[in-house]
Parts: structure tokens; C-alpha cells; sequence
């Protein structure tokens, strides 16, 4: 289940909303708000630390630190629910709305009554807004845009939510009595970036007492529906979890029927019945005789209907079973051919762990090398200057890490409007690894949105592009660029593009990743961390590559350091 730490994260964050909301002190709130992402990234369980461990996390002082010993023993903080007790809980659903913030959701409340994005979406083509100070025709565009956006994630959640919740789940069922084996299956098996609800796939001699644990577990709030093949529960994490259980022999059909999609099965189910044969999660049978043919594994299933095997992350009815009649399917990348990580943060700028505590933890992931890339001086906010730039130099070249693993400089650079980055190519040429990434002017037209792309592409400094498309998953669209025109530049420069394997961003998605792959592309799946937890992001990374068809051979980052300092100097003497 999720951290200790990560529910803090969220109370305090909802804290500093509630303190703008009500017009609290804005700097009371920004406290909150640091205090909330120190917490979120802190390596350590906040729920085996003392008042004197909780103060030691930076950005927790003793009233954080005691609201969070409030909370852990007695499951809420009287502060936070004296102010949620003063504005209706819609009024901070509104500043889930991309574009609006907690002042603006403020003044909606109190001018218009406005406590739900249902009722504003109304206002707004009622055309109420505009005589609201700060409201105009282009914010009403902007929220109605907003408002899209929110609506379209419906209730579905980031991947690793839902991950979260699968494995405590898997792993408390594995230990019921008579479960003979457990997994979860779904859009969560095929590495899906969103989750709508979790299918758990049990094999057991009988279904009442795994049934029973199941509706018994701790985060289970209500029981929709239970049977002995099916049981339905509602959990504390906005989730409906399905859970089936099926005969140990019909694993394999089950597991193969489960998984989906519902497009890859219709082609797998056509291919069954031009054999005259019928699949369903009972295994694979014949329509003459109603015998069952195979079902124990989805191998032996594939291969009876003439196919291979086929990754999860490729079943979407994209080509797979073309591939495997052809026997071209791709070996898919994996996390364990991964030998380094290019692209992560520490507490220089808007990392919360220092130097020394990413570099154990990366060497501690196995890695032959790891990049650190602090952002440059064009976001201000960062206050860097080549001064500590070439300071921090000086320390990953002084460090030793464990395992022989390679420290490499670089820097995260910021792509200007018109395509520019923060340093001049002489400053520039000393780093080993430059990503650029655009953070700001996410308006500007498709062709100027394109040209800045490309003309960072074009830099020989540049070695990968970052988050390309600039997108939040349910929070912010990604930029009108033209893709292609991109891709085709990043594969005549040798520049990589960025997989972002933070489950808000996944940064190409697996749809630009297959076009892209087909311009010549190489990518670079990196955790974009900025604390020590975040490094192993690297798994969602991995499946948004695997749902692009990547091998290892098209990223560079579990390529030798030998190949990978070939590829960065990207035509340079």
C-alpha cells in the first residue's frame, strides 16, 4: 500500500491548498507545500521516525513534525479538518483544474457560489465570469480546456498508484489459504500510463477462503459484489478491485483472457475459431468435441493457435499478431538491461537528497554509470551559476562510488522561446551529458513550438530532449509541436529523446515512441528523480518503452559507457 509517507505528502498538500483557499498566509502555505514534497521524497518511513527524526527531514520544523505524529496515531490533524470544515470539498476539487489555483478557485466560491467543476463548467458558458476581476475570455478558454482534461482522466489513476495497490494486494492473497498462485492482470499487466480499475487473478483449489481474505483486507471499504468466481471490492485508494478465481489447470487461458486488451483478444479469439476451435478463460477448446485442447500457460495457448509468445505491453491489436506470424517481434527492452540513469536532480537545485545520497542509491540499483543534470540558470527560481555549476564538478569528480560505478556531469538546460539554452557552447562542451527541456511559454504557435525544438536539436551540445512534450498526465496537455518534423530532427542530429519514467509526466507515451522509433530515434528512459524513492520510477519507464516495441539496442542508456560517450559527443571532435 502507499507509504506513510506519501499519505503526509498528500494531507499536507491539501493543507497549503485549504490555507490559500481561505486566504491563509501565503507563506504559511508555501511551508506546507515544501513540507509536503520533502516528506513525498524522503527515503526513510516517516512512520518509524520520532519528533526529533521528523525534524531532521529538511523543510520539517516542530509543528510539521508534530501534526505528523498527530496523524500517524490518530489517522487526521485537527488544523486540517478545522479548514476543510470551512469551504466545501468541491472547492478544492476546482484547483485540480489546470490553469486554476487556489485564489482564483476562492473568488469563484465567493462571488458565484461555484463549488464544483460541473457548476463551472456552466458558469462559464453562461458567460458569469466575466465580470470577475482576472476572469476574461482567454481564462474561460483556458478552463474549459482545463475541464477537458480533468473529465477525460475520470476515475482512473497514475500507474503507480494503482501498481501500489496490486502488489499489497497480490501479496496478501499469495499467503491465503489453498491460493496456488496470484497475479494481477488488466491494463496494469500491459504497463497502461492510467488505471480505471485492477483485475487480481487467483489459481486455487477452493475459492471461499481467498475470497473471504480478499474482502477482509484492511483497505477494502465496500463490498460490491461477491461470489465464488468473482468478488468486487471498493478500496480507501478511489479503486475497484476485481478479483477472480479460477481452477489451477486454467491458469494460463485466464491469465491470457484477463490481461486483454479487448482488441488483441477478438484477434486472438478470430484466430481460434478459424481453427474451429473456442478460448475462453477456461482454457482453449474444440467446437466439435468440447474438448479442452490447452489452457495451463498462455505459451502453450499461443502456440497452439501458431504464435509465439506475446509481451503483455504489446497486446493492443498494434501489429503483434502480424509480428509473431512473421516471427518479428521485439525483444523488449528490460529494467535489468538498464546500466544507468541520465536524468536526476539533487538538492542543489529542486532535488530534495544530496549529492552523496542519490549517488549511494543509484550505485545501489547496480548501475555502471549515473548522470547528475541540476538545471541551469534560465529558470531563476533554481539560482544557479556557472560558479556552482563548476563547484558541483569538482564533488562527483572527487566522489568514489561503490561498485565502480561512473559518475557523470551534466546539466539540465532550458529551452528557451526561440530555442536557445542557458550557456554558450564553449561552457557547454565540458559537461558530459546535456539534456534541454522546455519549461515554460507552452502557448506559443505549432510552427514556433516546432522551430524551438528542432534548433535545440541542432545544438551539438544537446544530447537528449527531456519530457518532450512537456505534458502532466491529467493535469497539462502536452505542446502543439509537430512530432514528426521533431523526430525526423533528433534522428539527423543524434539527439536522443527523453522517455520520462515519472508516472505524472511518461514523457514520450507509447504512441509518439512508435513514431518516433520509425524516424531512427534513440531515447534515453530515465527517472527524472528528485529524491532517493523516485529512482525507481525507472520500471514505468521500461513499460512505456516496452508498449513503444523498444529493444535495448534503441536506448542509449543500457548501451557501455564506451558506446554512450560515442553517442554524446554527437559528431563533435
Amino acid at each position: 500500500m502507499a507509504r506513510a509517507n506519501d499519505e503526509v505528502a498528500a494531507l499536507f498538500q491539501e493543507y497549503a491548498d485549504l490555507i490559500s483557499i481561505t486566504g491563509g498566509d501565503a507563506f504559511r502555505a508555501r511551508v506546507y507545500e515544501k513540507a509536503a514534497r520533502a516528506i513525498g521524497g524522503h527515503h526513510a518511513d516517516v512512520s518509524t521516525l520520532d519528533l526529533k527524526g521528523l525534524q531532521e527531514i529538511p523543510g520539517v520544523g516542530k509543528s510539521t513534525a508534530e501534526k505528523i505524529v498527530e496523524y500517524l496515531g490518530t489517522g487526521s490533524v485537527a488544523a486540517v479538518e478545522k479548514l476543510r470544515a470551512k469551504i466545501p470539498a468541491g472547492v478544492r476539487r476546482l484547483t485540480a483544474i489546470p490553469s486554476l489555483g487556489p485564489k482564483k478557485a476562492l473568488v469563484l466560491y465567493q462571488e458565484l457560489g461555484i463549488s464544483s467543476v460541473d457548476e463551472l463548467a456552466d458558469a462559464i458558458h453562461e458567460q458569469k465570469l466575466r465580470d470577475l476581476k482576472g476572469f476574461g475570455p482567454r481564462t474561460e478558454e483556458k478552463l474549459l480546456h482545463g475541464i477537458d482534461l480533468l473529465r477525460s482522466a475520470g476515475d482512473r489513476v497514475l500507474v503507480d498508484v494503482a501498481a501500489d495497490l496490486a502488489e499489497s494486494v497480490v501479496d496478501a492473497l499469495s499467503e491465503a489459504s489453498g491460493v496456488l498462485r496470484c497475479a494481477y492482470a488488466g491494463s496494469l499487466r500491459r504497463g497502461r500510463e492510467t488505471i480505471g480499475d485492477i483485475d487480481v487473478l487467483v489459481a486455487a483449489r477452493t475459492p471461499g477462503p481467498v475470497m473471504k481474505a480478499f474482502t477482509e483486507l484492511p483497505y477494502v471499504t465496500e463490498v460490491i459484489a461477491h461470489g465464488d468466481k468473482k468478488t468486487s471490492v471498493r478500496t480507501d485508494r478511489g479503486l475497484n478491485v476485481d478479483l477472480r478465481v479460477v481452477p489451477k489447470d486454467s491458469w494460463g487461458a485466464a491469465l491470457l483472457y484477463f490481461t486483454g486488451s479487448k482488441a488483441h483478444n477478438i484477434r486472438i479469439r478470430e484466430r481460434a475459431v478459424h481453427q474451429k476451435l473456442k478460448l475462453s478463460e477456461y482454457g482453449l477448446f474444440d467446437t466439435e468435441t468440447g474438448e479442452r485442447i490447452v489452457s495451463c500457460t498462455e505459451e502453450d495457448v499461443y502456440a497452439r493457435l501458431g504464435l509465439p509468445w506475446i509481451a503483455p505491453p504489446l497486446r493492443e491489436d498494434r501489429g503483434e499478431i502480424e509480428a509473431g506470424l512473421e516471427g518479428t517481434l521485439p525483444e523488449l527492452v528490460t529494467e535489468a538491461d538498464l546500466r544507468g540513469d541520465l536524468h536526476t536532480h539533487t538538492d542543489l537545485t529542486d532535488g530534495l537528497a544530496s549529492l552523496e545520497d542519490m549517488v549511494a542509491a543509484a550505485a545501489g540499483r547496480g548501475y555502471a554509470y549515473y548522470a547528475i543534470t541540476d538545471h541551469a540558470p534560465d529558470l531563476s527560481m533554481q539560482r544557479m551559476t556557472k560558479e556552482r555549476m563548476l563547484a558541483q564538478r569538482a564533488q562527483v569528480r572527487e566522489l568514489r562510488p561503490p561498485r565502480g560505478m561512473r559518475l557523470l556531469h551534466g546539466v539540465e538546460l532550458n529551452i528557451g522561446p526561440e530555442g536557445g539554452v542557458d550557456w554558450p557552447d564553449d561552457f557547454l562542451a565540458d559537461f558530459d551529458v546535456c539534456v534541454a527541456s522546455i519549461h515554460s511559454h507552452f502557448d506559443q504557435s505549432r510552427d514556433a513550438l516546432t522551430r524551438r525544438l528542432v534548433r535545440a536539436c541542432e545544438n551539438p551540445c544537446v544530447n537528449v530532449i527531456g519530457h518532450p512534450t512537456t505534458r502532466l498526465i491529467g493535469r497539462r496537455s502536452g505542446i502543439d509541436a509537430d512530432l514528426d518534423e521533431v523526430f525526423a530532427a533528433c534522428a539527423r542530429t543524434g539527439t536522443a529523446l527523453e522517455i520520462n519514467a515519472h508516472p505524472d509526466r511518461l514523457d514520450l507515451n507509447d504512441e509518439h515512441i512508435l513514431r518516433a522509433k520509425r524516424h531512427g530515434v534513440r531515447f534515453a528512459v530515465d527517472s527524472h528523480a528528485h529524491a532517493v524513492p523516485h529512482l525507481a520510477h525507472m520500471r514505468y519507464g521500461v513499460a512505456t518503452a516496452q508498449r513503444g516495441w523498444l529493444t535495448k539496442d534503441d536506448v542509449i542508456n543500457t548501451w557501455t559507457l564506451t558506446r554512450l560517450r560515442r553517442f554524446l559527443r554527437k559528431g563533435r571532435a
